[in-house]
């Protein structure tokens, strides 16, 4: 890292870093600022990111849905940000994983499985604390879960980093930033997690979208954890969202798609505190992400309109009210199937051989017992890369 390439403040803040590494200089990030963010020209696109917010919490209001939650969307979260780490699963594979068991899983799948189960597990937590949720123990809970199924992490998943880190380069001396020393981290990360508290000015200064981008940024800059920080720092959008009263996004996604302007504008906001690029940037992806979410329910409706005139349904049968259940399960077992409506093995079994007969879904194993069914055209819309078309 060059200290030339930071801001003056940032400049009078670096702090040489201890031995092995004392020719070079780590940043002690200053708080987040909690008045108002200068957008200037950025304006425009900040406000179509709160118009996009808006339009959906109507549509969660009106459907009586705070969330607007799909477990496959939260999964392709988890695949997405998993990704942007480098670590390789697919939203197939994942859900594969959780019908199958972890006998057969690969080490990556149940990594980026924990992401998505703990995130499902928080949102409503989140939704019902609001800013108290967010604590140090919260923290280190998020990096326990999404870093407990990592082989090679050297240290105790949650515990705080006591050794350089840099971002950046094959080695410090290439680095593009240097996080705080090891015997800062926890104070800047007391500070990241006051301001995620939102008790300060920015409770009046800054909305939700504005909060989301300095608080990432922050998080990041901070680096608290040797490894899995990305993660962690992408799991806190949506939790901050629903801690909002907000309808929680996958931003995942979309920061995947875009993930040179992703780095650009976190390197603006950590070696400038320019971050106003930063806003901009999540709100583009917000609403980038709202437009997915629209058309992948708009769609979803549509196929269960086709999957119903395939074949004459009885009222209230198992088979029917399956439709409704497969653009959360587009992977499913007889078992599995049964639980979620609460029937029986065989009559699970049945309804899943009248939707096979309709072609509604594929049996894929060829086993006799353990057999596990796919809803292609619904695993198709929803798995499709972020921003193509709809298959049709």
């Amino acid at each position: 890292m060059k200290r030339g390439d930071l801001c003056p403040e940032l400049r009078n803040t670096a702090r040489k870093l201890p031995d092995p590494y004392a020719n070079h200089y780590g940043v002690i990030p200053p708080p987040p600022p909690e008045t108002g963010i200068r957008l200037g020209a950025l304006l425009p696109r900040v406000q179509a990111g709160r118009q996009a917010l808006a339009r959906v919490n109507a549509i969660a209001e009106e459907l009586k849905d705070p969330y607007l939650i799909s477990r496959t969307l939260t999964r392709r979260e988890a695949v997405s940000s998993s990704t942007i780490e480098g670590t390789r699963s697919t939203l197939d594979e994942l859900l594969l994983v959780e019908e199958q068991g972890d006998d057969a899983a690969r080490v990556e799948a149940r990594q980026v499985r924990d992401y998505a189960q703990v995130l499902e597990t928080l949102l409503p937590q989140a939704r019902r604390q609001g800013n108290a949720i967010f604590t140090q123990a919260l923290i280190q809970d998020l990096h326990r879960a999404v870093m407990r199924d990592v082989p090679d992490y050297a240290d105790p998943p949650g515990a705080l980093r006591q050794r350089v880190v840099w971002i950046g380069g094959v080695n410090i001396n290439h680095s593009t930033y240097n996080p705080p020393p090891p015997d800062a981290v926890a104070d800047c990360l007391t500070e990241t997690i006051d301001y995620l508290g939102n008790t300060g000015l920015q409770a009046t200064h800054q909305d939700v979208l504005i909060r989301m981008a300095v608080a990432h940024s922050h998080f990041e800059a901070v680096h608290p954890f040797r490894d899995g920080n990305g993660r962690v720092g992408r799991l806190l959008l949506p939790l901050m969202m629903a801690a909002d009263g907000q309808v929680p996004l996958y931003l995942s996604p979309g920061i995947e798609a875009h993930k040179d302007r992703y780095f650009a504008s976190l390197k603006a906001a950590q070696q400038q505190l320019h971050w106003a690029e930063m806003v901009a940037f999540l709100a583009d992806i917000v609403v980038e992400t709202v437009d997915e979410l629209m058309a992948t329910r708009a769609a979803l409706a549509a196929l269960r309109e086709s999957w119903v005139g395939r074949r004459r349904f009885r009222k209230g049968s198992a088979a029917l009210t399956a439709l409704d259940v497969l653009p959360h399960y587009p992977i499913v077992t007889v078992r599995r199937l049964g639980d979620l409506l609460d029937i029986s093995g065989p009559q699970a079994a049945m309804a899943l051989k009248q939707l096979q007969d309709a072609g509604i879904v594929a049996e894929k194993t060829g086993y006799v017992r353990n057999r596990i069914f796919v809803a292609t055209e619904a695993l198709a819309i929803i798995n499709r890369p972020f921003g193509a078309d709809v298959p049709g």
